[in-house]
């Protein structure tokens, strides 16, 4: 992973100073609380309904076992004792003390993190998918791009105030575990037909009030050019999008309304400006490969080509469940990719203990090379595990509560915290996730339903992404209520899709109960036990879903 230099080291020790005097001034009554803002936020600070939250950034979602002790030491000691990882495969304390925040900053600057640029108009975190660079489908590792792109985007004087917050996500596999189609800028390393590898570049993607996919603005872009271009987008969006109205600002908007071919036709115009007149950053094979070698392989051992399906053949029913949802074969033989849930029906869906990190880190240590994954979907990902120690990790996942069977499954439910904690929400999150994976908490039906993916978001921002859940729930007001909307279809895939609303919202009392009659009936009119639910919804319509959700005379 990236080891930070001294130019680096500095900069973030050297923004921990300016904020700690920043929070003084907040402090004593020399700053008000909207003069307070703007700085705040450019240090990963929110306001909240009742207190900050702290957002800190994780690069493309991985975290060193030393990155992640000290994350659990932060929660222990500055907060109530555990994290919440993200759909941006960050991290947020929701307790932090104002007092306590410049010692949080400290802290996290000696491990080589911060929490820069995860809040604000600017690029923020940049994500991609958690199984890089062990992934058996992966034509190129794309961390190494990923990190790129942070350092140049990093205090990116012409990008730090753009209309709205921007996000980009790279993926380098045939599988989009990336979610690139719901990014402002989404990126897939592909091949051409002379065998060199690039980007095939999508923009203007984005979930909240107005879900877009994004649209392909380039079927290759040579490697050397992801610099220039992705500034010739920026600079269009900075100079054409608006800033009139919050809501319209995303670059999904900007796109919409001119047309995908009017937008790249401005875009390929800067491009050649910048080009024409010798501002255009050329990414040269030195700085590539310079970057790359922070992300070789780690010293994997010689191992027997071992394979998954016969344990999940074995007696051990648990176990083989557990294979068969959790577990991801990797690209070297005789090691897997085990992939840790944190949804139960006992906490909130992405929250972690203090001791739970530091057991994971141990774990990571132990049966791998130091690492831990965050992903988009809430969830821990250790990359590196041999095969013989599947056992072995599976029982102390149990012991500590992450070997629940059901990645992408339908009791694998993002949630963003809702009403529980944002000012902005107009309903709970977390407790109808919860209410959901107890109504469906069935270790062996989760198992036969398959993939079905299930999110919640509070509000029209879809922090959830609940567009693009196989099935979406959207927490709405009315009348001082709190109710929600359900919509089938979606999917944050490589067959993205937005969800279709089936109809009236639901009461908070009829929502588990509905969900629990829709997934019934999927199971009724599935064709096979191979087809998903996906599968079965684009065969037969929302008609079928939308009885069972209405039924009962609910």
């Amino acid at each position: 992973m990236y080891q930070y230099d001294e130019h680096d080291q500095r900069i973030v020790e050297e923004r921990a100073r300016q904020f700690r005097d920043q929070v003084r001034r907040r402090l004593s009554g020399e700053l008000t609380e909207e003069e307070f803002r703007p700085l705040r936020l450019q240090n990963g600070l929110y306001l909240q309904l009742h207190a900050y939250m702290m957002r800190i950034a994780i690069p493309y979602g991985l975290l060193s076992t030393k990155q992640l002790r000290k994350l659990g030491d932060v929660a222990r000691r500055f907060d109530r004792g555990y994290g919440h990882f993200t759909t941006r495969q960050n991290l947020q304390l929701n307790w932090p003390r104002l007092v306590d925040v410049p010692d949080i900053l400290d802290e996290l600057a000696s491990v080589q993190m911060h929490a820069i640029q995860t809040s604000g108009n600017c690029i923020r975190n940049i994500t991609s998918d958690p199984f890089a660079g062990v992934a058996k489908d992966e034509l190129e590792d794309p961390r190494p791009y990923c990190e790129i792109l942070r350092q140049w985007s990093t205090f990116h004087p012409e990008f730090a105030f753009l209309p709205r917050k921007f996000k980009i996500a790279i993926s380098g596999a045939a599988s989009d575990r990336a979610a690139i189609a719901i990014h402002d800028i989404g990126l897939r390393l592909v091949k051409n037909e002379q065998g060199e590898i690039g980007f095939e570049y999508f923009a203007g993607g984005g979930l909240g009030r107005t879900p877009i996919l994004a649209e392909r603005i380039r079927a290759f872009l040579p490697k050397r050019d992801l610099l220039a271009y992705t500034e010739a987008v920026l600079r269009v969006y900075n100079a054409d999008g608006r800033r009139d109205n919050k809501f319209k600002a995303r670059i999904k908007i900007l796109v919409k309304e001119v047309g995908v071919a009017e937008f790249t036709r401005r875009v390929e115009e800067e491009f050649a400006r910048m080009k024409a007149d010798g501002t255009a950053i050329v990414l040269d094979d030195e700085e590539i490969a310079r970057m790359k070698a922070y992300f070789t392989p780690p010293a994997y051992e010689a191992l027997p080509d071992e394979s998954l399906e016969g344990a999940k053949l074995g007696k051990d029913r648990e176990y083989a469940r557990w294979l068969s949802a959790n577990v991801v074969p990797h690209r070297v033989p005789g090691y897997a990719i085990v992939q840790l849930s944190t949804k139960s029906d006992e906490v909130p869906p992405g929250d972690v203990s203090s001791d739970q990190m530091d057991a994971i880190a141990d774990l990571a240590d132990r049966y791998g090379f130091g690492q831990v994954v965050v992903t988009h979907r809430q969830n821990l990902v250790l990359p590196d595990v041999r095969i013989r120690d599947l056992r072995e990790v599976h029982a102390a996942l149990k012991a500590l509560g992450f070997a629940t069977p059901n990645l992408d499954r339908v009791t694998d439910i993002i949630a963003c915290p809702g009403l529980d904690y944002c000012d902005l929400a107009n309903a709970r999150s977390i407790p109808i996730a919860k209410e959901i994976q107890a109504t469906l908490d069935d270790a062996d039906r989760v198992h036969d339903l398959g993939p079905l993916t299930i999110n919640i978001s509070g509000c029209i921002n879809a922090c959830g992404h609940h567009h693009v859940g196989n099935i979406g729930i959207l927490g709405i007001d009315k009348q001082g209520e709190e109710f929600y909307q359900v919509t089938v279809g979606g999917s944050a895939r490589e067959d993205a899709a937005l969800g279709k609303v089936l109809g009236r919202a639901l009461s908070s009392e009829e929502v588990a109960p509905a969900i629990a009659r829709l997934v019934d009936r999927f199971a009724q009119v599935r064709e096979h036990d191979e087809e998903t639910f996906l599968e079965a919804l684009r065969r037969l319509g929302p008609n079928p879903f939308k009885e069972a959700l209405y039924a009962a005379g609910a």
